[in-house]
């Protein structure tokens, strides 16, 4: 038996020979099950030893009960212990997506999500963020990261907006491979605290076009079908390929440069072939044309949108380039077909051996066959002070200020009355959006943090006398020199979120209104994952203040508005004067288009 200590005795020789050596050794099976990634809910410790699986996952909400960092430690390090079980001892590798923090488990930092972080302008800060997240992650033994989302959204009304950093690709490029740098700390690649990035989606996820998006038919049933809501989530690019490659390409280029060693397909197509399908994009282009050498991983369930036959959907992604599958359920069911398709002569040992070969080769270069959880920092380190520290940091770099008549901020800290209200500015879900501890997102205090409505108890005077009301519904008799309305979307992850109408509600409208009837001026602060339109409320409040989705740390927008530090964000994206125009829709500037209402890279000073 070759067992993990007969596998480490050959650390004198290189990654590539150690590969060969264990590739050697493996049965057909065994192979298969390393291309084989499951959801922890779907799967018994025992069926990782059984299958020998290369790769376990927590989906959005898939998370241990208490949900709590030890129990992600304990979750994640039984199923790995069983992988180290198998036959030939090889690791798994477990993933989540922790796309602003390690943000699945309670408790841990939530940073902002990426089109603050590309409001920053700031490679550097990426990197610092992408690094606490590897800590934290690492410290619960997961090593995997499907981050970052490197889309270049062209279209405001897609749900995964706030996912991508900027409209402008080469913006997305430089703070994409700086997050790659933070999670693998490349010049210590393997090194305790360190995880795998995952940039995604490949290619042009940012670019379909609205009412594009189709269900697999095969899929659903009547009554799900009449409630399907994506509308350009996972739809179709419609571009040429040189118009695919100069917007979307560029960051994957600078991912790669980076150390990019595994990259996720996109649910979406191009020009009515799905992107799971694309030999030419995913071998062609990604493998053969840019030389990526480490492995391709599917999205979520997404070979099943290829065919009504699912041999057919396995045969047709393997044979694309696809190395590992995120089953993420029916795992016996990939296995069992995948393995039919070799019998039939319908997918080839070499491209079995070639997939193995990466991410066999990948799992050496993150030392799996070394590393243990109790190596990791502490579980401490999840929330720490620090990572809070520099998510308030990131909090406050982010803020856009849209608009300052007369001043307005920075606000006085001992004002001597201040009104409040909005349900976000004292809700810590609200405050963070999408994918925090479950894959929606949530409302109230969902995690542990600080809200707006605590951090400015914090920092105004202990003279100031501050009334909080979320509706807006003062005492008779209050008057205030200065209100805060804080607005907020409801939270939403991927085409749960695809939106027609970018426009505010009525109820945020009649709250800026009845609140501006209490107070001599009014500051509006919007939590949103993009741009929303405001135009015919603009001059109903002296200030607006762009907040994205800001996290666990709501203290970064006290420190602007009150003026410990100044107002430094710039927009990733230009902010709509009205409604969208029918192909994509970004109002640009010079271009004959509607010129936005404030252009790309504008923030007040």
């Amino acid at each position: 038996m070759v067992t993990q200590k007969t596998i480490n005795r050959q650390a004198g020789l290189s990654i590539k020979d150690q590969v060969s050596s264990l590739l050697g050794r493996m049965t057909l099976d065994e192979k298969i099950g390393q291309m084989t990634q499951v959801d922890q809910r779907a799967v018994e410790p025992s069926d990782v030893t059984r299958f020998s699986l290369g790769s376990a996952l927590s989906g959005g909400g898939s998370n241990p009960s208490p949900n709590n960092p030890r129990n992600w430690a304990e979750m994640v390090s039984r199923l790995q212990e069983a992988a180290l079980n198998t036959r030939l001892g090889i690791p798994l590798v477990y993933g989540v997506d922790a796309v602003h923090g390690h943000s699945n488990v309670v408790g841990a930092t939530i940073f902002p999500h990426n089109i603050g972080l590309g409001a920053t302008r700031d490679p550097d800060l990426v990197e610092r963020v992408a690094r606490a997240t590897a800590l934290e992650m690492s410290a619960t033994g997961v090593y995997w990261d499907f981050a970052p989302c490197v889309a270049v959204p062209q279209d405001l009304r897609w749900g995964r907006t706030y996912e991508g950093f900027s409209q402008d690709p080469d913006l997305v490029a430089d703070l994409g491979s700086a997050y790659v740098r933070g999670l693998q700390n490349t010049s210590e690649f393997g090194s305790p605290g360190t995880v795998l990035a995952c940039p995604k989606h490949f290619l042009g996820d940012g670019g379909t076009t609205w009412g594009t998006t189709q269900h697999a038919d095969w899929l659903f049933d009547n009554e799900q079908a009449a409630d399907y809501r994506y509308k350009i989530d996972q739809g179709d690019v419609q571009l040429s390929e040189t118009q695919l490659r100069n917007i979307h390409l560029t960051p994957y280029i600078a991912a790669i440069n980076a150390g990019a060693r595994s990259i996720m397909v996109s649910f979406s197509s191009w020009n009515g072939v799905k992107s799971h399908a694309n030999h030419h994009l995913l071998t062609g282009v990604l493998k053969s044309e840019l030389g990526f050498t480490g492995f391709l991983v599917s999205d979520w369930g997404a070979i099943d949108q290829l065919d009504a036959d699912y041999y057919q959907c396995v045969v047709t992604s393997i044979n694309a380039g696809l190395d590992m599958i995120m089953v993420p359920f029916e795992y016996q069911r990939f296995i069992s077909n995948l393995q039919d398709a070799l019998e039939n002569g319908d997918v080839s040992p070499d491209r079995i051996d070639d997939a193995v070969r990466r991410i066999l080769t990948v799992k050496f270069e993150l030392e799996l066959f070394k590393r243990k959880i109790a190596d990791e920092p502490s579980l401490n380190i999840v929330g720490s002070e620090n990572h809070r520290s520099l998510a308030r940091e990131a909090v406050r770099k982010s803020l856009v200020l849209l608009k300052n008549d007369q001043n307005l901020i920075p606000l006085d800290k001992n004002i001597a009355r201040i009104i409040i209200a909005g349900s976000a500015a004292d809700s810590i879900g609200l405050q963070c959006g999408g994918w925090t501890i479950e894959w929606q997102g949530g409302r109230g205090n969902i995690t542990s943090g600080t809200s707006l409505l605590d951090s400015i108890y914090q920092t105004v005077s202990t003279e100031t006398s501050v009334h909080f009301d979320e509706f807006g519904n003062f005492s008779q008799g209050i008057q205030a020199e200065v209100g805060i309305v804080c607005l907020h979307e409801i939270p939403y992850a991927e085409g749960v979120g695809d939106r027609a109408d970018l426009s505010l509600t009525s109820d945020d409208i009649d709250l800026i209104q009845r609140v501006g009837t209490r107070c001599q001026q009014l500051v509006v602060i919007i939590f949103s994952g993009r741009p929303l339109v405001i135009t015919n409320q603009l001059p109903l409040a002296e200030a607006w203040v762009a907040a994205w989705l800001p996290g666990t740390e709501a203290q970064g927008i006290t420190d602007v508005i009150f003026g410990d530090y100044p107002p430094q964000g710039k927009l990733p994206y230009n902010w709509p004067r009205s409604g969208f125009q029918p192909n994509h829709g970004l109002e640009r500037v010079g271009t004959g288009d509607i010129a936005p209402l404030f252009p790309f890279g504008y923030g007040l000073r």
